[in-house]
């Protein structure tokens, strides 16, 4: 493993465990893979709210909509033993289908370009009015027309992947849930992932939580219920070391795999673009594709009742990382896009030379922490309950084993201004003064601020 991604996971970690707290969502578990092997998996937060429960990594969460790829990935090894092709109609293989429905090729619901409706009718489902639709609830839909014209524009289906179970299992004539994880989830050695949690029942599951916004409080949602029809669009249960693990072995050049390298490739490239977005969004079959922070990507996201999740593949630095939130509104995406970020400026700007390493730390003020984050010849003030610490961060200059000065800054900071480590007696840093600023350890600040109510007049409001 390279320096820059030892001291990025390093930083990863005290960063994503700051904006867990400062964001006070229930638990956050990340995974980082690099050259295939894991080399960050960490819990923060609670499992269980109620009980007070930590969770730990090997707590199983809902991935929701991660359920494509294996999906995909499913209907690409029958496609590697000769039993379907991409662009036979499904209709070959499911009856009792709308006409125009039938029509539409197993590419194109792989891709989402089928035109087929995003979750039916009655979408409740995912909000907890209802049960998931069963086999034949799907099927009464599918007799619909599709909502519009295949062939013409990315439109993403859950249905259409509920679609897709049933072509394997007309093929195979095994339950969907059955095969999936005989011929996709167990080959490619996974073993804390299943659909729906129901093979695997004894591990550790987390609770999922709704968000504060609409009652003030979290509210746990019921545990154990099945997605049925809809397991191949979103019932799959992991964790995430095995979401990355499982998306690292889908980059073509990964030295070993379940799929052919060709099947990969047709899997992780560009197949439609959303044009509605502002940004480089695409679909391959079962992936999103795209850039992050400046790298090629791909992976999937998945959202579902209780439960957030994110994994990004960067195949140029065979390099992938799944974030796993319980709560509704839990902020997967961007923290997995941020430890992309972090782990982007330390392979431009390098790890800790020998005159910053040592400098590295948190540091606490009445306006809250800040970080000292040495990379390369610079140290790095940021801000860690920001999304980005790194952009527009406050540079110094080491000038002294103890001595520094504020070289890169915009024009509201102490540009030009000194920094100094004040040492104790027994040679420890105690604090550090930040131009004017006197930053210390977080329970000396907190000393500090709990007897200013009692050293500083303060008006009434």
């Amino acid at each position: 493993m390279t320096d820059y991604v030892t001291a990025a996971l390093d930083y990863v970690d005290r960063w994503l465990g700051m904006q867990l707290r400062a964001s006070q969502r229930p638990g956050c578990v990340i995974a980082v893979v690099k050259d295939g092997g894991l080399v960050l998996e960490r819990a923060y937060g609670l499992a269980d709210l109620e009980s007070g429960e930590p969770l730990t990594p090997r707590h199983r969460m809902r991935v929701a909509s991660h359920s494509k790829s294996i999906t995909a990935a499913g209907i690409l090894k029958l496609r590697e033993a000769g039993k379907v092709r991409l662009d036979d109609p499904v209709g070959d293989y499911v009856e009792g289908l709308d006409r125009d429905i039938a029509r539409a090729t197993l590419g194109q619901i792989l891709s989402h370009s089928a035109g087929l409706a995003r979750d039916g009718v009655d979408s409740g489902q995912f909000n907890g009015f209802r049960p998931f639709l069963t086999t034949e609830e799907l099927l009464a839909e599918l007799r619909s027309p599709p909502a519009i014209e295949a062939n013409t524009r990315f439109k993403y289906s859950n249905h259409g992947y509920g679609l897709l179970g049933l072509v394997i299992e007309a093929i195979t004539g095994q339950p969907y849930a059955r095969w999936i994880q005989d011929t996709v989830i167990d080959a490619a050695g996974l073993v804390e992932t299943d659909i729906d949690g129901l093979s695997k029942a004894a591990l550790p599951m987390a609770r999922g939580y709704s968000g504060r916004l609409l009652l003030g409080e979290r509210v746990p949602f019921p545990a154990g219920y099945t997605t049925h029809a809809i397991a191949p669009a979103g019932g799959l249960v992991s964790t995430a070391k095995e979401l990355a693990l499982f998306f690292a072995q889908l980059a073509p050049e990964h030295p070993s795999s379940l799929l052919s390298r060709a099947s990969r490739r047709e899997m992780t490239r560009s197949h439609w673009q959303d044009g509605t977005s502002d940004q480089e969004s695409c679909y391959g079959l079962g992936t999103m594709v795209g850039r992050v922070q400046g790298w090629q990507s791909f992976g999937h996201a998945g959202t579902i009742q209780g439960f957030t999740s994110r994994t990004y593949v960067v195949p140029a630095e065979k390099l992938a990382v799944a974030v796993i939130t319980n709560a509704s509104d839990g902020w997967a995406t961007l923290w997995a896009d941020r430890a992309l970020h972090i782990l982007r400026h330390f392979q431009e700007k390098g790890g800790p030379s020998q005159s910053t390493e040592g400098w590295s730390g948190r540091w606490w003020s009445t306006w809250g922490a800040v970080d000292l984050v040495a990379t390369g010849e610079r140290v790095y003030a940021v801000n860690p309950a920001l999304s980005a610490p790194f952009s527009g961060a406050t540079e110094i200059e080491v000038t002294g084993p103890d001595r520094g000065r504020i070289a890169t800054c915009d024009g509201y900071g102490s540009y030009g201004e000194p920094i100094r480590r004040v040492r104790d007696a027994a040679g420890e840093v105690a604090e550090i003064w930040f131009a004017g600023s006197r930053l210390l350890p977080e329970r000396a600040a907190a000393r500090h601020l709990s007897g200013l109510s009692e050293t500083v007049a303060i008006p009434p409001p």
